[in-house]
């Protein structure tokens, strides 16, 4: 279900460690729903709305004045962040996997989206954005060869990231493993899945792995799923993009748990 000419794309600078989120509605989200996320702002003259100036100082956030022209170097030249940048601590929008399965009711069959070495930022953050926008209950993300959060996470996930439970992991079989024994079933995102997606009625919690945009899902993770699922297409099209094809599963299963758009 992904396309083999997926490529990586990084614009953000965050080689030591610090991320950027930029944008108004960004900032905003962040600090109505993880403010202690949020390390400090900068904003250019007359940047911001007023209710982000009355949140920032709600939260006692730190904010120095960004002058004009300026925040790119912290950015990226192609970001365009309104003249509102804020340093965030990504370790701070991280759950552990025992506390989310801990706050999930199991009798509502919940779903869960895992990435599988995703590497696209973008890919990354319209995957969030899907999870929250059908009802996903969390997105686990492992820690090695995986596109990390950045700001081109944050601004693509339109926000949604500072919403959508993420989970860190360290190793997705022994997540998936772990899934299973609290009575998950494990459906692998394939082009040649054995189950076309319009089959399958999702009658227990649910996870779902999405793959690398050129390998698809690694063998191992692939023998630990229970059902791989494929998406009808038109004869015309091989794959769709990764995030695309996320979106589409999670729209197919909140159809068939109407209670998880409430």
């Amino acid at each position: 279900m992904t396309s083999s000419r997926g490529r990586t794309k990084r614009t953000d600078r965050v080689d030591s460690g610090k991320v950027y989120a930029y944008g108004v509605h960004a900032l905003t989200e962040a600090l109505e729903h993880v403010p202690r996320a949020v390390r400090k702002a900068f904003l250019a003259p007359d940047a911001g709305t007023k209710q982000l100036r009355v949140l920032l100082a709600e939260h006692k956030i730190p904010t120095s004045e960004l002058p004009n022209g300026r925040g790119k170097e912290l950015v990226g030249r192609d970001a365009v962040h309104q003249g509102v940048i804020a340093l965030i601590e990504s370790a701070a929008l991280f759950t552990s996997l025992d506390t989310l399965l801990g706050s999930l009711d199991l009798e509502r069959k919940p779903a869960l989206a895992v990435l599988g070495e995703v590497q696209d930022p973008h890919n990354v953050g319209a995957i969030i954005r899907s999870a929250a926008a059908f009802g996903i209950s969390g997105v686990l993300i492992p820690e090695h060869n995986q596109a990390r959060i950045t700001g081109s996470v944050l601004k693509t996930s339109a926000g949604m990231a500072f919403r959508v439970p993420l989970v860190s992991i360290g190793n997705v079989n022994q997540a998936l493993e772990k899934l299973k024994n609290r009575g998950f079933w494990v459906y692998g995102l394939a082009a040649d899945g054995v189950t076309a997606l319009s089959e399958e009625r999702f009658s227990a919690p649910a996870a779902f792995v999405v793959g690398n945009e050129g390998r698809g899902i690694r063998e191992k993770t692939l023998e630990a799923c229970d059902i791989t699922l494929s998406i009808p297409m038109h004869s015309r099209t091989e794959s769709l993009n990764a995030a695309v094809s996320a979106g589409v599963v999670f729209y197919a299963w909140s159809v068939t748990h109407p209670d998880s758009l409430a």
